[in-house]
């Protein structure tokens, strides 16, 4: 075997020019395909962890039907102090959960005092929120940011920003919200506004802030309720047999129907970057697929013309007795060899430019939040695979010429022009 292998790069090599440059051609895609996976990689890392950690949370556990009527945000569907106790004996004990927070989602008018419009709410807990959306306070600017102790006290809001510029609200305005609970009765109260958020792609991206105490007494519930518990894991990389496990566990409540009293969702089902997420994993599946084609019509063209150039050296070949299997081995480790040279080339440039692109710091704004740094990276196992994947379409190139030389008749093979 090492001997055919030595008789297949001698072979290469005798063809200098055209080996090159099929090998930089090769090489190319791959590199193609290691720095585009890096870049598009770590930018879908970026943007979910910042839709996770700034606003939306990683799961949202909820009562059973409120997500399919989230954007009228029903307020019967909310989680009374017993429902949301399981919740919280099921995440306690969980080993993945890092943090978790409730949260209450209300719609109210706002107003100050000239005009009034209409505001989605997102009241919390700010010691617990900032746990599981660690984030969420680099979205908000605030009159005094620096000496700021909490992220909201009771009595003030948070707007969205295009709504404070639209009503020419500032931080410290006095404004009124006045809001129905679930009986229907109105209530109103006044607030001091607090800062300014910044609006996001998504269901909570134009939502304001307002703490979960305040919520309670602008809805007049008697006892506590929440709309959602937000859970933040301890690792991300965990999110899928998480959900699966919690959604196992959460199963086993029921309501008087006998049907499941919670539902659970991860951030992909509530956010729609997972559309923009998906994309940049198609596109790099197309980048793939473009570099199998190179690998393919370079691999075959190489080989087919070493075929036809060597026709009288392969009938010398079968004629002193080399057997059929011999020599389709020769060609296809030729086309072996080549893909595995420009592989190897491929991997060690494509990793020099992911080290070469994190040196030099690729920076971008995200919003209001500014220097986001992208840390291109590509695991070894990406590696492996799309070498495999080199490798196998550069055997399955050289097939068709490797089985046509192993099957000339070494007569006609010998008398050929």
């Amino acid at each position: 075997m090492t001997r055919i292998f030595k008789i297949a790069l001698r072979n290469l090599m005798r063809y200098k020019r055209r080996t090159l440059l099929t090998s930089l051609l090769i090489t190319l895609g791959v590199l193609t395909v290691i720095l585009f996976s890096g870049l598009s990689g770590s930018f879908k890392a970026m943007m979910i962890g910042q839709i996770t950690d700034a606003n939306l949370s990683q799961i949202q556990i909820h009562k059973k039907g409120y997500v399919s009527s989230m954007d009228s945000i029903p307020l019967n569907l909310n989680l009374n102090r017993k429902g949301y106790a399981k919740i919280e004996d099921v995440l306690k004990s969980h080993p993945a959960v890092d943090a978790y927070a409730p949260r209450i989602k209300l719609g109210a008018m706002l107003s100050n005092y000239t005009e009034t419009t209409n505001i989605r709410l997102n009241a919390i807990d700010p010691e617990k929120e900032v746990k599981v959306c660690p984030a969420v306070g680099d979205r908000m600017t605030f009159k005094e940011k620096e000496t700021r102790k909490k992220l909201i006290f009771p009595g003030e809001v948070i707007i969205p920003d295009k709504l404070a510029k639209g009503m020419k609200i500032k931080a410290g305005d006095s404004v009124v919200l006045v809001a129905n609970n679930k009986d229907g009765s109105v209530n109103g109260l006044n607030f001091t506004v607090a800062g300014i958020t910044e609006t996001v792609v998504g269901p909570q991206g134009k939502e304001g802030y307002m703490h979960i105490q305040d919520a309670r007494s602008l809805l007049r519930m008697e006892k506590p309720e929440i709309t959602e518990v937000a859970v933040r894991l301890k690792d991300f990389d965990m999110l899928a047999p998480a959900y699966k496990k919690l959604k196992s566990e959460l199963a086993q409540f029921t309501n008087p129907k006998g049907k499941p009293a919670f539902e659970i969702h991860t951030w992909e089902k509530l956010s729609p970057f997972y559309n923009i997420a998906k994309m940049i994993d198609l596109m790099s599946a197309s980048m793939k697929l473009i570099m199998v084609s190179i690998v393919l019509i370079s691999i075959l063209n190489v080989m087919i013309m070493s075929v036809y150039e060597r026709v009288r050296e392969i009938g010398t070949m079968a004629a002193i007795g080399t057997t059929p299997g011999k020599i389709m081995a020769i060609f296809l480790a030729e086309g072996f060899t080549l893909g595995l040279i420009s592989i190897a080339v491929g991997n060690i440039i494509g990793l020099a430019g992911i080290f070469i692109l994190n040196v030099y710091q690729i920076r971008f704004s995200f919003g209001r939040t500014d220097n986001l740094l992208l840390e291109p990276s590509v695991s070894f196992v990406e590696l492996f695979w799309l070498s495999v994947i080199v490798l196998t379409v550069s055997v399955f190139a050289s097939l068709q010429p490797a089985y046509k030389a192993s099957k000339m008749e070494p007569t006609d093979a010998l008398g050929h022009v």
